[in-house]
């Protein structure tokens, strides 16, 4: 019996990508398997670029390409789309213990940065982004023949019972010109696997579009950190509660000019140490920016102001963005509308998503959906999905469970449930294939991915501890 959807597309080269691509070969059962990537190499987020991407306009909308009348053709090239660029910078190590976020199938190399050491202590559980980097290219070279790089998915759209993708490929010469290359094809399914750190989400405040016209180089968002020493001595205010403004904070604290700003809507209590580490001034929302004057004030919720700032950091997380999808599934509460235990598009599960969780763990998350994908696209699942009216209920029910937001992408805390589900969709492995059984849900794994957390927390009381004993007076001698 063949599969049940021949011809597989799979859009991304990172993580959840390579998560995805090896599991459909493994199945050894698909006619044709290729997979679209908009940069020259594998690795996702977890690829260095040294020049970041740059703050976004709130004027501006996500921007499609405008495709060519007639196809295939050569046309001049496209601007760049610089939410490719990554967040990584150079000092950065993992965030999830690396026992946990590793593949169930293959370990990570045991290799610690200076400064995770330094602050954790030899043989911690964090890995330097090079490492993990270098981890997925290794995993990706089996399949580098499946892929076209530097490849541009502009739409994806059904036509009868085919999926048909509109593609760009840049880095072409024709008539002497450089040029970029549009092209379609065909296949009966398609993975999206693009993750959702590409695109930075700021929130719209009055006055913002002004400022940052008048003082573009106050405005950054966390994506385009890539070292502390470009705040030596600033007068900086960090806006966000979560994960990536803490880590911000425990970088910027001791160096920046005067006390860090830090302004918060709500904040991650498990975070509870960075919040309370010393030369912090805790402050509400922005309310507005005021250009007024030839300097920018910062007014806040609770009346007060500030001026002078030298830098603004948004460390306020991404937007969902799949525009290249018609119809874009994307709400305006920044969730993926439609999409059953968010992987199968509910009423056709040939487009289905891999990497679009929340608070999971991953990459693990991300190598159970790829596989129960696999197996179902392959028509060897173990376990039927449910009907559409079924499918239906379960978003209708999980919208009053966690809301209708990003949130709405949330494993934790169910994440055996989760785990569990994908495994028995899943099944064994088919006679004849390559693949291999998924392992049951672990509790461990949970101690294992947050264990960093741990550390860093010990880390930031310490470091309050030594600004507190300092700032002791003497004793006489």
């Amino acid at each position: 019996m063949g599969p049940r959807y021949r011809r597989v597309a799979v859009i991304g080269a990172g993580p959840s990508g390579i998560s995805a691509i090896k599991a459909l070969h493994e199945e050894n059962i698909f006619q044709r398997i290729r997979l679209f990537e908009r940069r020259d190499r594998s690795g996702g987020t977890w690829v260095y670029d040294r020049i970041p991407d740059v703050f976004p306009d709130p004027k501006d909308s996500m921007k499609q390409n405008e495709i060519p009348g007639s196809l295939p053709r050569f046309q001049s090239p496209s601007p760049e789309d610089t939410t490719a660029r990554t967040a990584v910078y150079d000092s950065l190590d993992s965030n999830l213990g690396a026992k946990a976020m590793e593949f169930t199938h293959t370990p990570f190399p045991v290799v610690n940065s200076a400064t995770s050491i330094q602050q954790f202590g030899h043989s911690n559980p964090t890995r330097p982004f090079r490492v993990v980097a270098g981890y997925l290219q290794d995993l990706f070279k089996t399949y580098h023949h499946l892929a076209s790089f530097n490849t541009t998915v502009e739409k994806v759209e059904k036509h009868g019972k085919e999926w048909v993708l509109t593609l760009r490929q840049s880095g072409h010469i024709h008539e002497n010109q450089q040029s970029d290359y549009w092209w379609q094809e065909h296949f009966d399914a398609v993975v999206v696997a693009t993750g959702h750190y590409s695109v930075p989400l700021v929130p719209d405040i009055p006055g913002l579009d002004k400022a940052l016209s008048s003082h573009p180089a106050v405005f950054e968002h966390s994506k385009a950190f890539r070292s502390p020493n470009d705040y030596v001595d600033k007068k900086v205010i960090v806006v966000g509660g979560n994960v990536s403004s803490a880590d911000l904070v425990a970088d910027l604290h001791a160096i920046v000019k005067g006390p860090l700003y830090l302004s918060q809507r709500g904040r991650n209590e498990a975070l509870q140490s960075a919040w309370d580490l010393p030369n912090i001034q805790l402050k509400p929302t922005i309310s507005r920016f005021d250009t007024s004057t030839q300097d920018i004030t910062v007014i806040f919720s609770d009346g007060t102001t500030l001026a002078g700032i030298d830098k603004i950091i948004f460390a306020t997380g991404y937007k969902l963005s799949y525009s290249f999808l018609t119809p874009d599934p994307v709400t305006p509460n920044n969730r993926a509308s439609g999409f059953y235990q968010h992987v199968f598009k509910i009423g056709d599960p040939s487009l289905a998503l891999v990497g679009q969780a929340r608070a999971a763990i991953s990459f693990r998350i991300y190598e159970y959906q790829a596989v129960a994908v696999a197996r179902y696209f392959a028509g060897r699942n173990a376990k039927a999905l449910p009907s559409p009216q079924e499918q239906d209920l379960w978003e209708v029910e999980r919208l009053k469970y966690k809301g209708p937001s990003d949130l709405f992408h949330e494993i934790k805390p169910d994440f055996g449930e989760y785990f569990a589900f994908l495994r028995d969709l899943a099944g064994p492995p088919a006679p004849g294939s390559g693949g291999y059984e998924l392992p049951p849900w672990d509790d461990r794994w949970v101690e294992q991915a947050f264990e960093i957390l741990q550390l860093k927390d010990a880390y930031w009381r310490s470091l309050r501890r030594a600004a507190e004993g300092a700032d002791r007076p003497r004793a006489k001698l």
